[in-house]
């Protein structure tokens, strides 16, 4: 259990909100099935030549790349599993269509929308930093298998404000939330990710959830299991 005092909560969604195995083994795949004709599909519509131009950047390249090498560079990051920006826009695309014909439905652990909930009601900002692009955390948290959970979620972050395991990520999030870094509580599956926050100044706690990867037993933080572990101390003063 954490005992909290402060005004905001910071969510990973992979292994945090959502299991390893929904985004591996269902979003991953989804994806790379429908790349190829999603693609061909969109190539003229601006935000897919803004999202090629994006996966040029990522690559160094000094031009936008033409569709073949949009494909094959998208093929390339998914088989490395790097987390590049212009790629995970592009999954974001692919995957609005899923959500939009019925063909996807996001999982998230059973604690989580209640938590939610209750950490909105009482006056907690909750705001979620995801390498997934903003557009695809909306879709996630709008088509859960416990409904819209948008409604108790106040800001959404991906790696445009910074990467994961860097400390200046989570003073810009800071700085967006308009609180002390030590108002806010960071929970990842990631250790890299929460020595980032903490050296930020936030408060940070590992998520064990079922199928995540093993840790370092030396790590150091805080465990939680479920977010109703998460103990607000006085939380009559969030909503005076």
């Amino acid at each position: 259990m954490i005992l909290f005092s402060g005004r905001g909560i910071l969510l990973d969604i992979e292994g945090t909100t959502s299991s390893v195995a929904y985004v591996y083994d269902v979003l991953f795949p989804f994806a790379r099935r429908h790349l190829y004709a999603y693609v061909n599909r969109h190539w003229q519509e601006p935000d897919l030549l803004a999202i090629s131009e994006q996966m040029a950047k990522d690559a160094k390249a000094d031009q936008p790349f033409d569709r073949d090498k949009l494909i094959a560079e998208a093929h390339r990051l998914m088989d490395a599993d790097i987390k590049a920006t212009g790629l995970k826009q592009l999954q974001g695309r692919i995957w609005k269509d899923g959500y939009d014909h019925g063909e996807l439905q996001s999982h998230v652990f059973a604690d989580v929308p209640a938590a939610m909930r209750r950490w909105h009601n009482i006056g907690v900002d909750v705001r979620i930093f995801s390498s997934g692009s903003v557009a695809a955390q909306r879709l996630f948290f709008s088509h859960t298998d416990a409904g819209d959970l948008r409604r108790w979620v106040q800001g959404h972050y991906d790696t445009t404000i910074g990467p994961k395991t860097e400390s200046d990520s989570y003073h810009h999030i800071a700085s967006e939330y308009r609180l002390p870094a030590g108002q806010i509580l960071f929970l990842s599956d990631i250790t890299a990710e929460l020595s980032a926050a903490q050296a930020a100044g936030m408060r940070a706690a590992l998520m064990v959830r079922p199928g995540n990867a093993p840790v370092d037993p030396d790590h150091g933080f805080d465990i939680l299991r479920t977010f109703d572990q998460v103990k607000w101390v006085n939380a009559n003063h969030l909503n005076p």
